[in-house]
């Protein structure tokens, strides 16, 4: 290790290192989102997050139909046994 302050550290177990808590909800690290590496020619690594809140269904709130629904008399009505 360097002398230098570090924001944070953990351990890497096996072939895993945790995100300290800090660092996760500084950059609002959340499940789903992956990490991009890169070993620069200077020998420093540096990892971008990139965040999976967008796509298809990231705005998707459910479905909000005019009509309120009962799966137990629906499903029958549907033919499905």
């Amino acid at each position: 290790m360097s002398d230098t302050a570090a924001d944070a550290e953990s351990t890497v177990s096996g072939n895993q290192a945790n995100i300290p808590a800090r660092i996760r909800r500084e950059l609002d690290i959340d499940d789903g989102d992956h990490l991009r590496w890169e070993i620069r020619d200077d020998g420093t690594l540096r990892v971008e997050v990139v965040q999976q809140r967008e796509g298809t269904f990231a705005e998707f709130d459910g479905y909000d139909g005019a009509a309120d629904t009962d799966a137990a008399t629906d499903h029958d009505d549907w033919g499905v046994e």
